[in-house]
């Protein structure tokens, strides 16, 4: 017959440990987790058990849990010592993960582990799920059950809540030697919005951890949409070369954005660490008052010739895979890069392939100059009702475009920087 045990490790720790006289031979401490086992659910591999003085890890193997009148008992047939290698690649419960913040994946925000909640199927444990409910809490200092009796004549119950342990992923590993590449593999599952808004409630060296493992395309993306201040500490935590790497990767006006609030000397060394056009890209807006059009504008845009066709047109929004903000208005430029017309993705879509540009772009569109002033952006986006205006110098060459997102968050910002 299969045995089936459930249990929580704030009941296990601190029990005392029996051999088969019944003799006290310690009391455990902690249990070691190994997390690659082949049922997708960690396993209970280890017991930290402290003897006298002394505390050591021993294999769980040879321990059993049971549960006798609902209070558990713990029982060890043989003590055999846990090799160094399973213990380094593994993982304690109460010191990793306990008290400690973790991401509930499924939920996409950080909580705080009150307990956490283990079977026995057989001769093999596993952890099941992390309490982070009230329930939890109470277990912890010893009066959930009372308290739920009292609680019971008043038909009112104690919130409880889990996380499976495969929604769970830890984020504060300072105090064990762990691979974090390994470790915040689930992260990658989550929007970068959602892990932005997880990144800013963590403490700042997690912060700094979890945005480490992130590989460049997805750290820009991440980067990108955390706020100001949290972009400036992990800018400043990263190593040079990693920071540039990032930027990179970024539209050139958020790079821009970061660099202008960082100090003088810093900014220049990771402008030299980045490729020179990405560089030379992200000079050119730094040139630009914080009040200029130019200081907001983005410099990614699609400019074709009017000789085009349609399928040429199509043929390279495939090839280059712009991001969405990049199709609210496309641009036509003559042979000195002035704009001379625009034209949508409706345009493209209701025409056939053989159909040129000039066809169908609208010549002299409204426009903004780089070095105009910010604040006439709002009645030009409201008048005009634009998605996208493009910006060009005073002699019509082309720099860029405002986009509208970006005058909101502006807007937002100066609200915050106001308050």
């Amino acid at each position: 017959m299969t045995t089936f045990t459930t249990f929580y490790l704030s009941r296990i720790v601190g029990k005392k440990v029996q051999d088969a006289n019944g003799k006290t031979i310690g009391i455990i401490k902690d249990l070691l987790i190994q997390s690659n086992h082949s049922s997708g659910r960690p396993i209970v591999q280890g017991v930290l058990l402290k003897q006298d003085k002394a505390t050591s890890i021993f294999n769980f193997e040879s321990f059993q849990v049971k549960k006798i009148n609902t209070k558990l008992k713990v029982s060890c047939t043989d003590l055999v010592k846990l090799n160094e290698e399973t213990i380094t690649e593994g993982m304690l419960l109460v010191d990793v993960i306990l008290d400690k913040q973790i991401v509930d994946i499924n939920g996409r925000k950080l909580v705080r582990v009150n307990d956490v909640r283990l079977v026995s199927i057989s001769d093999v444990t596993y952890v099941v799920a992390a309490d982070i409910g009230i329930e939890g809490l109470l277990r912890r200092i010893g009066i959930a059950k009372p308290l739920k009796k009292i609680f019971l004549l008043f038909r009112v119950s104690i919130p409880s809540k889990f996380i499976l342990w495969e929604d769970v992923e830890a984020v504060d590993f300072s105090n064990f030697n762990i691979k974090l590449s390994k470790t915040f593999s689930k992260l990658n599952t989550l929007h970068p919005s959602d892990l932005a808004d997880i990144i800013e409630e963590m403490g700042k060296k997690s912060s700094t951890d979890v945005f480490s493992t992130l590989d460049e395309e997805r750290a820009a993306d991440v980067l990108e949409e955390l706020d100001p201040e949290t972009q400036i500490y992990i800018v400043e935590n990263l190593s040079i070369e990693r920071a540039a790497d990032v930027l990179e990767k970024m539209p050139a006006d958020e790079a821009a954005d970061i660099l202008d609030a960082l100090e003088d000397d810093k900014a220049e060394l990771l402008l030299k660490e980045m490729e020179s056009d990405s560089s030379d890209e992200v000079r050119k807006l730094l040139e630009y008052a914080d009040n200029e059009v130019g200081s907001i504008m983005s410099t990614e845009m699609l400019v074709f010739n009017k000789t085009e066709s349609v399928q040429e047109v199509l043929d390279k929004l495939r090839s280059t895979k712009p991001e969405a903000e990049e199709l609210y208005n496309l641009f036509v430029t003559d042979e000195e890069n002035k704009l001379i017309a625009t034209f949508s993705l409706r345009d493209i879509v209701v025409s056939q392939p053989e159909v040129k540009v000039s066809e169908i772009m609208k010549k002299s569109p409204v426009h903004l100059f780089d070095e105009q002033k910010v604040d006439d952006i709002a009645e030009f986006i409201s008048k005009y009702n634009l998605l996208a205006i493009p910006v060009v110098d005073k002699d019509e060459v082309l720099q860029g475009m405002v986009v509208i997102d970006d005058v909101v968050e502006d807007l937002i910002n100066k609200r915050r920087t106001n308050k």
